[in-house]
Formats: structure tokens, sequence, C-alpha cells
């Protein structure tokens, strides 16, 4: 006796999908007291999961876009770059808004620790070489709006 089967297997395809940059406010960069620097969009991540999340699984963003990780206290932070595709510039800003230190060109897909230098409550991704085209360095200061 054979059994004969007449269900066909068929393989399911997983679909991924990009996920987009939302603009949720718009941040401004300063040097001095005064001498406004740059100008970006920026996407909040403002809650445990977007945190967590951050920029992983994108593919891009364009040049005058960011995300600004928002924490409730001010602490040291570290981040890597695990799931993260995009080359990153990292500033880490202390509750006074004030740059308490960068990392430059961070690698993607990298899970080294990239750390504060100190407290910071506030941390902002851009493009890799950002930090550069700006000149960026402690004590330069962010003031953004959220939406």
């Amino acid at each position: 006796m054979a059994f004969v089967s007449c269900q066909t297997q068929t393989k399911k395809e997983i679909k991924t999908t990009e996920v987009s940059f939302k603009k949720e406010g718009e941040l401004s960069i300063y040097q001095g007291d005064s001498l406004k620097i740059g100008n970006i969009d920026i996407e909040i991540a403002d809650n445990e999961y977007e945190r967590q999340t951050g920029l992983m699984y994108r593919t891009s963003m364009e040049q005058n876009q960011g995300m600004l990780f928002i924490f409730e206290d001010e602490q040291p932070r570290s981040f890597y770059m695990k799931n993260t595709s995009i080359p990153l510039d990292i500033l880490f800003i202390d509750s006074n808004n004030t740059i308490i230190n960068t990392i430059e060109n961070a690698a993607p897909l990298s899970e080294e620790s990239l750390r504060s230098q100190g407290a910071a409550q506030y941390v902002l991704e851009l493009n890799a070489g950002m930090i550069q085209m700006w000149k960026l360095q402690s004590g330069d200061r962010i003031e953004f709006t959220q939406k």
C-alpha cells in the first residue's frame, strides 16, 4: 500500500518593511551661545521600545535628519550599533543641552559599547561625517522642539 499526498509544500516568503523616518521635531546645534552651525529634522525616541530599537533595521537616513534619544534622567549612557547598518556619528548631551562628548563614524553592526564620558540625558545620532562637517565638539549646544 502506498500513501500519496496531493498537498504541495510552498515556502513562505518573509518580507521586511523598511522603517521610514518620521519627523517629530527640529533640532539646532550652536557653537558657543549664539552661532548656529546646523539644523536638522529629528525623530524622537522617548520610550523604552523606541530607545532600544533606535535606527536599527534602516538602510539610510537623509543628510538633514537624525534621531534624538530622550531619557528621564541624566546618567552615563552606553550605545551599540547592533542591527544598525547606517554608519553614525553619536553625540552625548547633558541636561543643560551641552554636548559632553562625541563618537565619530560608529561602525555599522558592531556590538562594541560606545560610552558617554559623563552623565547624559540626551543622545543624538546623525549620519557619519556630520561631526566633521560641522566641526562639532564638547561644549557645543543643542536646542530642539517637539511637534
